[in-house]
């Protein structure tokens, strides 16, 4: 859990930030619905990338242990994609 928080959290930063400044740039504009949409999205792309992505979901994933990595029955149809070692030992169970 710690890696993927590492080795995304720079990316989920900086594309933030980057979202941020747009929508910041909406809310300095001239027309008011532009302002408030400008506004709204700045501060809520905030609260995601900052509270939900770094707080919220890794204290979900340890509360929740192996049950956060649950399938349900009726998704089974899905097609099953795999990379690296658990490709292999999906395969040997199919």
């Amino acid at each position: 859990m710690s890696f993927g928080l590492r080795s995304t959290g720079k990316l989920i930063t900086g594309a933030a930030l980057i979202m941020v400044a747009v929508f910041g740039g909406f809310a300095l504009g001239d027309m008011t619905m532009f302002q408030q949409m400008g506004f709204g999205l700045g501060i809520a792309v905030l609260v995601d990338a900052t509270l939900v992505r770094s707080v919220l979901v890794p204290a979900t994933m340890k509360i929740l242990g192996k049950y956060n990595w649950y399938f349900p029955k009726w998704l089974e149809w899905l097609p099953n994609v795999s990379l690296g070692e658990n490709a292999v030992e999906q395969k040997a169970k199919i």
